[in-house]
């Protein structure tokens, strides 16, 4: 039974059986416990320094579209993991059919997010509203600007109500290692 729990959730023996002796035998209730441990865990594996990875690759039917993103993890173990592998697949499908500019906020120039903020301002200056009110629609601008350029930020394409960046953190949770996109690129015939 521990056998096909680490199986099920590629979590560690140990905690394998443990999550077996406190859900009394139960397989499903087990799986679940371990999924939430492991998201609970996984804000403190992302600190981890990635060594180790792979590039992923895709190039859509048509041939005109392709991307490739590097895809970084802690241990070549999990690099050569299937599951991992898929989730390269999966990140490079988002970058060809959403077009993100930058993998995280903290990647966009202070310059173009100043040069935003400025068009958004401009935008509400005769609204009419009050000061501390045009400060929140601008933030709110904002972050849907993130949402356009940002990977990490992205709803997932396959899951909408999923964000990209925590599709991550849930595999981070199942392989035990942080796990972080190191760059990709988008080649477009005719762009």
């Amino acid at each position: 039974m521990i056998k096909a729990l680490r199986k099920k959730t590629q979590a560690g023996m140990l905690d394998c059986k443990k999550a077996l002796v406190d859900t009394g035998g139960d397989m499903d209730k087990a799986v679940e416990l371990l999924r939430k441990k492991g998201l609970a865990s996984a804000d403190k594996k992302m600190g981890r320094e990635v060594t180790q990875g792979i590039i992923a690759s895709y190039v859509h039917n048509n041939k005109k579209i392709g991307v490739l993103v590097e895809l970084l993890t802690v241990t070549d173990f999990v690099a050569r993991n299937e599951e991992f592998e898929s989730l390269g697949k999966e990140l490079c499908m988002q970058v060809a059919a959403v077009s993100p500019l930058y993998i995280k906020i903290e990647d966009v120039p202070k310059e173009l997010i100043e040069k935003e903020r400025e068009i958004y301002r401009e935008q509400m200056k005769d609204s009419g509203k009050p000061a501390n009110v045009i400060d929140k629609i601008v933030d709110g601008k904002l972050n849907k600007f993130y949402t356009d350029v940002c990977l990490l930020e992205q709803e997932y394409i396959k899951d909408p109500g999923v964000k990209v960046k925590d599709l991550i953190k849930q595999k981070i949770a199942v392989f035990g290692e942080n796990i972080e996109v190191g760059r990709f690129i988008r080649y477009q015939i005719g762009m």
